[in-house]
């Protein structure tokens, strides 16, 4: 029989296996990593895994670690994710917009519509005179975001979604910074391609 700290302890290694915690939504799992979380570490470290903990943005998540020196090569525990163009993309502009609205000092989340996340994507999808295929390339895309934890639709509200934080922790400052200067060399060829 496990004792309380045992079963704390058990219970937050199960959760993080099973994706992000989030301190909001999860406060058990949070509450285990806040006073548990050497043992938690312990666990996964025998196994190659970190534990990456943001009490910042309040989430905590699961990540291969990086091959050590001298240390036998591990398999992969931690699987890596093919993300298509389109997921990419929206990634980045929700990183993107998520960077806007803390620097304008934006409080709680980062809220969008599923217009607002399309018209986001519009720019950018292949030109189309078919709006209805565009609008379900979008929503596949808004879907799979979805999937994979990066929005969160609100409860009772079909057409809201939540900008995950952990968003952040996938999507960084070189990362923006690569796709704003990809932007820019783009820019010049797509209009030049127009005036053929």
């Amino acid at each position: 029989m496990r004792t309380p700290d045992e079963q704390a302890v058990a219970t937050a290694i199960i959760r993080l296996m099973r994706g992000v915690a989030y301190r909001e939504t999860d406060e058990d799992t949070w509450s285990a990593l806040q006073r548990h979380g050497p043992a938690v570490r312990d666990h996964f470290t025998t196994i190659g895994v970190d534990v990456v903990v943001d009490d910042t943005e309040g989430y905590a998540y699961l990540r291969s670690q990086e091959e050590g020196d001298g240390d036998a090569a591990l398999p992969r525990l931690v699987n890596r994710r093919s993300l298509t163009y389109n997921l990419s993309l929206l990634l980045v502009l929700l990183r993107k917009r998520l960077v806007e609205f803390e620097t304008k000092g934006g409080e709680g989340k980062l809220v969008l519509s599923r217009d607002q996340i399309v018209d986001l994507l519009r720019l950018f999808l292949a030109d189309s005179t078919n709006e209805a295929r565009v609008i379900d390339q979008a929503e596949t895309t808004i879907r799979k975001a979805a999937e994979l934890g990066f929005l969160r639709q609100l409860r009772g509200q079909t057409d809201q979604w939540e900008v995950r934080r952990i968003l952040k922790a996938y999507v960084d400052a070189q990362t923006l910074s690569d796709f704003a200067g990809k932007l820019r060399e783009y820019a010049p060829a797509a209009e030049g391609g127009g005036d053929e």
